[in-house]
């Protein structure tokens, strides 16, 4: 875990905390209006006895005043108190979102380890939004306590019987609905963990969608997510039923308790230690308590599922960092020169490699799993198992990893567009201009796409960039690599979806766009790899063979099988 990293009570508390000025003004209006709502059975009461009884008119105007007095602050102090432990919950979850954006997005990473993509998306909003609901109910838990107290202190002015009933009667109903309250604790948690992964896999299957049509293999992600999804209402159910079971429970203890007040008062005024308004006062407090009994009942599964989202927040939030937290920012400017010693991670065996500063260099990795494993390290994404990575005769560990990231870019195979246009994906989110993101779309034969859209650059694209085609998407994402103007960049694979004339065109142009900065291209492409100053090969997680494209070609059987068959 991240050092210092929150637990599901802390985040419980962080939430609650922020909100504190909201959550006790909130708590202050609801304590006045279900303190005015005790009060109403106990005027009603009054009016019995000193104007029903009596025949007095004018008092029975004056406590009509005074009733209508109680249900205008009560209204009053309802709806303004609503709407700020509403304000409370929906802040609470967006600062909680903005912590689980930032804990995803840092540089150190790990927050997505082992977690889909809509599993981080799940926790970021619902999970979010029921902590964040902890914050809203609060205050009603709050004036619940407040009109259980009222109502208490009014029936011991009554009857001492009556008054020690309800003070004595209500810690064990709290205590019960609390241990009541476990089992949908435990099974909501459930809930949002099999729903969590439903909605990561629904997102990768249409994300893939095309993908798994060209496989074949749709019917088989569909009978997947069928199962998963079956297991999430499964859950869902067992959650529900735990949630009726509770209140159900808790329903019951309060009206058990509530009759008993009532048959109390009852026995009370047939011996006449209670007058007939105090009777009526009585039973109607006795009705007035099913509300706050009923709060705290809502309060409390509130807060059951807000425990267990919290622990799902805080297990992002307190992930481990994928790689180790250093302070140093590389030399300036970057000269690019790589070295990596004795490199084991994942498929990678003891790798050896030197990138001299400005040179092009071709990798090609026999096992695919060894190229990903490389291009993992060098994005900072993950630290070598063994060995160093060194930038410029600086350990990457030692390096800030947002620093290294500003100095060596990896362009994955799989990058993503966004939905904006052509040209906002090329400079992704920098300053800049069409002209100034000409070399970059040149080089990638990307502004001949944007010749074929009906508004060229600024053509708006879909999600994901789903309106182009496969190779019009890789070549819009290389533009944008090559816009960067990253001191090192390493590509993995730009062109598998380009056909050979363009291919030919981005090779020959490559070389000249990164002239003076490290360059190297991790494929298996004979355009790409004829143009690098030297060609790598990978095999069993080492080099095994390194020289010219055409040297290798012709002297290596391994690389030509690999590279041109």
């Amino acid at each position: 875990m991240l050092e210092g990293g929150p637990t599901g009570g802390d985040v419980l508390r962080r939430a609650i905390g922020g909100q504190r000025r909201h959550v006790a003004g909130a708590s202050l209006l609801g304590t006045a209006h279900q303190g005015c709502e005790a009060m109403v059975p106990v005027v009603i009461g009054i009016v019995i006895d000193r104007a029903v009884a009596t025949g007095d008119s004018g008092a029975l105007v004056r406590w009509l005043v005074v009733l209508a007095g109680l249900f205008l602050v009560l209204s009053t102090c309802y709806r303004v108190g609503a709407r700020m432990g509403e304000r409370a919950g929906e802040q609470a979850a967006h600062r909680l979102r903005l912590e689980l954006g930032t804990r995803v997005l840092d540089p150190r990473g790990g927050a997505d380890a082992d977690r889909l993509p809509g599993v981080l998306a799940t926790i970021a909003t619902s999970d979010a939004k029921r902590v964040g609901g902890v914050a809203t109910v609060l205050p009603y838990g709050v004036a619940a306590l407040a009109g259980l107290a009222v109502s208490a202190v009014v029936l011991l002015r009554m009857s001492v019987p009556l008054g020690l009933l309800v003070l004595l009667g209500i810690p064990p109903l709290l205590w019960l609905g609390h241990r009541i309250s476990r089992p949908l604790e435990r099974r909501s948690g459930v809930e949002q963990e099999h729903a969590a992964q439903a909605s990561g896999i629904a997102t990768d299957l249409v994300a893939g969608l095309r993908v798994l049509k060209g496989f074949g293999a749709e019917s088989a992600a569909v009978a997947r997510y069928r199962r998963t999804s079956q297991d999430s209402l499964g859950a869902a159910l067992r959650a529900a039923g735990s949630r009726a079971w509770h209140d159900g429970a808790i329903l019951a203890l309060t009206g058990i308790f509530i009759a008993l007040i009532g048959l109390v008062g009852a026995h009370l005024a047939m011996n006449g230690d209670i007058s007939v308004g105090e009777l009526v006062a009585a039973v109607g407090l006795a009705q007035f308590l099913l509300g706050p009994f009923q709060l705290l009942t809502y309060v409390n599964g509130e807060f059951a599922q807000g425990r267990a989202s919290a622990e799902r927040i805080a297990s992002v939030l307190a992930a481990p960092a994928a790689v180790p937290t250093g302070t140093a920012a590389p030399a300036a400017p970057v000269a690019g020169a790589l070295r990596l010693r004795g490199v084991r991670h994942g498929a990678l065996r003891g790798l050896d490699l030197d990138i001299a500063s400005g040179s092009l260099v071709g990798v090609v990795a026999r096992d695919q799993a060894a190229a990903a494993d490389l291009l993992v390290c060098l994005a900072r994404e993950a630290a070598p198992e063994e060995g160093s990575i060194e930038l410029d005769g600086v350990d990457l560990a030692e390096l800030d990893p947002a620093a290294v990231r500003g100095a060596i870019l990896v362009a994955h195979h799989d990058a993503d567009l966004f939905e904006g246009s052509v040209l906002d994906n090329v400079l992704a989110g920098r300053d800049g201009d069409a002209a100034g993101a000409g070399p970059a779309l040149g080089a990638a034969a990307a502004d001949a796409v944007a010749r074929t859209l009906p508004e060229g650059l600024e053509t708006v694209l879909s999600e994901r960039g789903r309106s182009l085609s496969g190779g019009q998407r890789q070549r819009v994402a290389l533009a944008r690599a090559l816009a960067a103007d990253a001191p090192v960049l390493v590509v993995h694979d730009p062109t598998t979806a380009v056909d050979t004339v363009t291919e030919s065109k981005i090779a020959s142009r490559l070389r000249d766009v990164r002239a003076g900065r490290t360059t190297i291209l991790v494929t298996t492409s004979p355009a790409l790899l004829a143009v690098t100053d030297r060609v790598v090969v990978l095999d069993g997680g080492t080099v095994t063979a390194e020289g010219r494209h055409p040297d290798l070609a012709a002297a290596h059987a391994a690389y030509r099988s690999v590279v041109l068959t």
